[in-house]
């Protein structure tokens, strides 16, 4: 998809102004997460992006609850700013805490470095079966080189656990990576080898969680064949 200055430009704006929307939602809402566990269908576990609230991912919670799957939300996960190995931590915890077996995972940009390390280092008993992971940095962004703190800076190619995840592609073949042809906040795109990737033709790093496409690829994907 051949994208000029303008359409970047228009897709920036549209992007920023879907995140302040989002942002505004979860200030605002009082959705209870609770309300999402009921369901017969396979378990699901969202994961959001750094400094995001699982607000960020309602259009995708509520898509799978109505599909007949409990969604669990790690209210631990705050706003998402813990390094990605405690965070990775806290999800498989939870997991194993509330006895979830044959889990999917949906996730966001930092989301999906969270849910690879849970599935590569802290899934002895394999309960993680797959996830689809939107607008994730699984090669880094050269913009965190600039970044203001260590936070966001651990988003560099180079940071230790953003390489050795980049590194290590045992369970890339139960990920599937759904970006757009644009992201204004990696410019390097999500593809990751050895996984199922899918660029979808649109642009920004938070208008695509809002997508109808992506939102039907997490759907087939969480409701595919059981493990």
């Amino acid at each position: 998809m051949t994208m000029h200055w303008w359409d970047r430009a228009g897709w920036w704006v549209k992007d920023y102004l879907t995140a302040s929307r989002l942002l505004l939602s979860g200030l605002t809402s009082r959705a209870d997460p609770g309300d999402y566990r009921s369901g017969t269908e396979r378990p699901c576990v969202v994961i959001p992006g750094v400094y995001e609230t699982w607000h960020f991912m309602r259009p995708i919670v509520e898509a799978l609850h109505e599909r007949g799957h409990p969604v669990f939300v790690v209210a631990d996960l705050g706003h998402n700013r813990r390094p990605v190995l405690e965070s990775a931590e806290l999800v498989a915890r939870f997991v194993a805490d509330h006895g979830l077996d044959d889990v999917f995972i949906a996730a966001h940009s930092k989301g999906g470095l969270i849910g690879k390390y849970a599935m590569l280092k802290l899934d002895p008993d394999r309960r993680f079966v797959r996830m689809v992971a939107i607008a994730t940095p699984f090669s880094g962004s050269r913009y965190a080189n600039w970044a203001p703190n260590r936070t966001l800076r651990a988003f560099r190619a180079d940071d230790p656990i953003t390489a050795a995840l980049a590194a290590e592609d045992v369970v890339n073949d139960r990920i599937t990576s759904v970006y757009g042809a644009f992201d204004p906040i990696i410019p390097e795109s999500s593809v990751l080898p050895g996984a199922e990737n899918i660029e979808l033709p649109t642009g920004g790093h938070f208008r695509i969680l809002r997508d109808p496409r992506t939102i039907a690829l997490v759907v087939a994907e969480a409701t595919g064949p059981q493990a």
